[in-house]
Parts: structure tokens; sequence; C-alpha cells
């Protein structure tokens, strides 16, 4: 389940990560007396699960209450890459001397934990990931150890972030390890000219799996999305998949936050863009597999689909007779690309050859299956 940075902000300030004074509004009234409460000034941000809010228009500084009202009436409602804005979040504006970015998430290929960090936030991350990959430090992370002031100490040297951060990277560890967290990212940790570290933005995904143990996640779940929201996302959220509506033309379904949020920086590295975010978790089921190519597929926007999994607990012989109970019973009128690697990888494939469908093309590495995917796309749209 992926957080409104709001959401976000209240486990950070809750775990004790460094956050400025924020307050949330769903009216422009609201919004005019949220300023005057945090001292007159603020930054106003739409409430959206989509990155690019500011290029969208999504973030604006209101200099004074009155200026809070006006913008807060022309962000409520607006709709940034398909999700309409019910809600702002209001934050004390922050004299910022440097921007770093730092994230820890599950990364099934390994089946540990990995910390990301950049001396480099505040900017476009994939963009630098793609251009300049060695901008960013990828520490692997012990699952027994931790993240401690030590860890925390050789992540902020490797990535040249200063050290008084290590606090910060530490009580971040807390809320991914304390929420059962699959991905804990900030972007922008500054360092203000009065020499703080504070989290100015936050994206926080919770692993559905856990939350049995976390009866007080249930109250995220929907909250600040009104019934008008993307139909596809609301058919998603009813089967239990963790789904994200884009703007491009690649479905991309894969097996874990990490991976497919990898999927997503390769696809767009090929030169496309994503059509989505879909996590189809631990399980590849026939029945999974079915709902996740039915939801990608609905969206009329997609013209190729990458299926990307990394066979772990869920073997890949599994999920590929998964692939082909799915076929049998979605009618896939669009050119599927599967990538298979890990647990009974070559079993897997040997079953996806011998369904032989004509419309799934297997390749071996994940940079080739969105290569191929990319190019697909690329000629369905200009055959349209």
């Amino acid at each position: 389940m992926d957080l409104f940075e709001y959401q976000a902000h209240e486990l950070f300030s809750r775990h004790g990560v460094p956050v400025q004074p924020a307050l949330i509004a769903d009216d422009p009234a609201a919004a005019r007396s949220a300023a005057r409460r945090l001292g007159g000034a603020a930054v106003i941000k739409a409430q959206v699960k989509a990155g690019g809010r500011g290029k969208a228009g999504g973030v604006k500084f209101a200099a004074d209450p009155d200026e809070a009202r006006a913008h807060a009436a022309a962000i409520l409602g607006m709709t940034i890459k398909g999700h309409r804005v019910h809600r702002v979040l209001l934050a004390r504006p922050a004299e910022i001397e440097a921007e770093f970015y730092v994230s820890y998430l599950l990364d099934r290929t390994t089946r540990n934990f990995l910390a990301i960090a950049s001396a480099e936030g505040g900017m476009d991350i994939e963009e630098i990931a793609a251009t300049r990959p060695e901008a960013l430090a990828r520490i692997p992370v012990d699952a027994e150890e931790g993240v401690t002031a030590a860890k925390a100490g050789e992540i902020v040297r490797a990535a040249g972030l200063p050290e008084a951060a290590v606090p910060a990277l530490v009580a971040l560890w807390r809320v991914f390890v304390a929420e059962d967290a699959l991905l804990v990212e900030v972007n922008p940790l500054v360092r203000t000219t009065a020499g703080r570290i504070v989290a100015l933005d936050g994206k926080v995904t919770l692993d559905d799996n856990a939350g049995f143990l976390h009866p007080d996640h249930a109250a995220y779940a929907g909250a600040g999305e009104a019934a008008e929201g993307d139909p596809l996302e609301a058919a998603a959220r009813a089967k239990g998949l963790n789904y994200v509506k884009l703007d491009g033309t690649v479905g991309v379904i894969g097996n874990g936050a990490g991976l497919v949020m990898s999927t997503l920086d390769v696809v767009a590295r090929c030169g496309a863009a994503p059509a989505n975010f879909l996590d189809i978790g631990g399980g590849a089921s026939a029945r999974i597999m079915a709902e996740s190519l039915r939801i990608v597929l609905g969206d009329p926007g997609v013209r190729s689909v990458l299926v990307n999994v990394f066979g772990g607990i869920t073997a890949c012989d599994a999920v590929a007779d998964g692939i082909v109970q799915a076929l049998s019973e979605v009618e896939v009128t669009k050119p599927l690309v599967v990538r298979l690697d890990g647990n009974n990888a070559a079993a897997g494939r040997a079953i996806l050859a011998a369904a032989a469908h004509p419309l799934v093309t297997q390749l071996d590495t994940m940079d080739g299956a969105a290569q191929r995917a990319a190019e697909l796309a690329t000629a369905a749209q200009g055959g349209r």
C-alpha cells in the first residue's frame, strides 16, 4: 500500500525522523487557516500518489495565508497523472543549503535490504540513475544488523552525505522496520542553513501482508481518495492488487516493489514511458496473474505489457503456470514480454515456450525485455 506524503510525514514524526511542521487541508479556507497556524508562509503541496507534482503545478510557495488560500484553490481539484487532488499538505518553509536523496527498499534479487543514497537530491532520481549511475551509492543492509549508527555512517560516506545525516538515516530505518515497509524514500533530505537535517518529502510503501500486525494501517487505505479516482486503481484495490496508473504505454507487472520500481526505470531508459506500477507481491497464482492482466490491459493507453518476475519463495515454474492459465482466461490483444529469473527459471521458460502463445515473447534479461517491450509499444503507437 502506497501512502500519501502527509501519511509518510506522520510516520516519520512518530519515529523521530526530523520533519518540518505541517498541516493538511481539503478546502481553501482550511489552507488559509493552516498557513496562519504555521506562521504565515507555507509550501502548498498536492497530495497524490504520483511523481512530477512540481512540474504539474502541484507545489507552490505562499508568502502569507491569503496567498496560501489562492494556491490551494488552484491546486485542489486539479489532475496530476490521472490522480485528482482532494487534499493539500501545507509545510513550514525551510532555508535549504543542500539537498540529498536516501531510500531503503526490499531487494528481491538478493533477498536482502538495500540502501540507496545520493548527494544529488531534489532532482529526478530516475534521470540520475539512468544517466549517471555512479552518483547513486547502493549499500546492502543485513536484516539482522539493520541500520545502526555505524551502518548509517557507512551509507553517508559512500554517498557523500554529511555526517550530521546519520541520526536521520537511523530513524528512517526505524520507520522501515517498525511499520513493515517495502520502501521508505526521502527526496529531498536537506541540510538547512542552520545545519539541521530535515526530511522535506516522503514516500512509503507498506507491506499489505503484514497488515494484521498493524491494525492502525487500515486507516491509510483509501484515505484522501474519492470515488471519482481512477477506475482502474479502484478495481485493482478491490482485487487486492498494488496498482498505480501512470501515463505511459508499457504496462508493467512484477513481484516486489523494488523490482517493479527498477523495471519502471529501465523501461524509461529504453525510450518508453511505463503505463503503471503493478506489484503482485510474493505470489503469482493464475488468479492473481489473470486479474493483473485484466487491469493492465484495461488501460487503453497500454501498447505492450512487460512481466518481470524474479522467482524466490514462489518459483518461476509456478509463475509460468499462472501466466499460461491466465492467458486462457483473459483475451490478450497486445504483445506480452516475459522475463523470468531466479528459482526454477529454466523450468518456467520451458512452460511458456511449450504454450507457444503468439503474442508472448520471452527474454532472459530485464534490460532486453524492457527494450523489446518499449520497441513493441512504439511500433504499436506509430501504427494507430
